[in-house]
């Protein structure tokens, strides 16, 4: 039986995908298990950081924040997790779930282990009575 070191080494690090509504606390709860109150740094698909002061001006997506399902969130804090967001489901929303349909077979069918989704998490609000 292999150990948890040899088995960590053929995979890396842990990918996650978050999927859920907008504003259902997906970085909150990222934050909470990176013990952390910081945000992640974001990585594209080949490494390189993304420029979010870039994405927020030109791009015109300061208010609900810059989502892409590709990119790898990672937090200083916990360097052992990566984890993509699914943007947010909004209701009646075909685009967002046909892009994290695509982003999951992808990821799926790959052969480099290292690039695959080892967990899908699934955030929800809950109301309070």
């Amino acid at each position: 039986m292999e150990s948890t070191q040899d088995i960590r080494k053929k995979f890396g690090r842990f990918r996650i995908l978050v999927v859920g509504r907008a504003n259902a606390g997906k970085t909150t709860l990222l934050q909470r298990i990176c013990n952390t109150t910081q945000r992640p740094d974001i990585f594209d698909r080949e490494g390189k950081k993304v420029d979010l002061a870039f994405h927020a001006t030109v791009q015109g997506t300061v208010n609900r924040g810059y989502h892409n399902i590709e990119n790898e969130l990672v937090f200083r804090s916990n360097r052992d997790f990566v984890f993509h967001d699914s943007c947010g489901f909004e209701s009646g929303g075909e685009d967002e779930f046909t892009k994290m349909k695509k982003f999951v077979l992808d990821r799926a069918s790959t052969t480099k282990l290292k690039e695959r989704i080892h967990a899908i998490w699934q955030a929800a609000t809950s109301v309070r009575l």
